[in-house]
């Protein structure tokens, strides 16, 4: 039977300096480092096939934290910026309590966590709202990655927050307004364990 994990990168520089960061590639912090350690911890035991993740550093360095504590770091990676953090548009590089100052917290909650309200775009008329996101990750996941569940392979996902959220979403069939809710916190493994079909049997976060 295959399982499938699920992990956010672990604490990067911007989200210690509470900016949007999207497609900014910035670095693990200190405390993102040892997150990922801990996330590895978790999955000691578990032996994975293949892994996938992002384009962007953060995810990468936690994958490769991830892997060296579980013994595994000769393991087969895909990378892909498919899987890549939304883009925040306008939004990347700026504070998050001085953007809900100047727009409102409930303007910048709709950005952050709506379904399918991008932001404000930046120079080059670019932003994605979670939907957006969802219409590049999922069919990557469903094209490249589920193929190996279906061969009943153990596939680890490190990724990013909202590349992440989409894939839940449409795992566990939420509605919109669940996933405005869904918060997934940084390297904390959610670990699905599936039939041959690919039927969810448990899903649980690993803290």
């Amino acid at each position: 039977m295959p399982t499938l994990v699920l992990v956010r990168h672990g604490q990067s520089q911007w989200n210690l300096e509470n900016k949007f960061t999207g497609w900014v590639d910035v670095p693990l912090t200190e405390l993102g480092e040892k997150e990922a350690l801990r996330a590895g911890g978790h999955l000691k035991g578990l032996k994975f096939d293949i892994a996938f993740t992002s384009d962007l550093q953060r995810a990468q360095k936690t994958l490769a934290v991830i892997l060296g504590v579980i013994g595994q770091s000769g393991l087969s990676i895909v990378k892909d910026k498919a899987l890549n953090e939304r883009h925040y548009g306008a939004l990347q590089g700026l504070d998050k309590a001085q953007t809900a100052a100047k727009y409102g917290e409930d303007q910048v909650k709709v950005w952050r966590r709506s379904y399918d309200v991008p932001p404000p775009k930046d120079e080059t008329g670019f932003s994605e709202s979670l939907k957006d996101t969802a219409a590049r990750t999922l069919p990557y996941f469903n094209g490249t990655i589920i193929p190996y569940l279906k061969q009943g392979k153990n596939v680890l996902v490190a990724a990013h927050g909202n590349s992440l959220r989409s894939i839940v979403m449409d795992l566990e069939k939420l509605t919109k307004e669940q996933v405005l809710e869904l918060n997934l916190d940084t390297a904390v493994p959610r670990v699905y364990e599936m039939d041959k079909d690919l039927r969810i049997l448990s899903s649980k976060d690993l803290k």
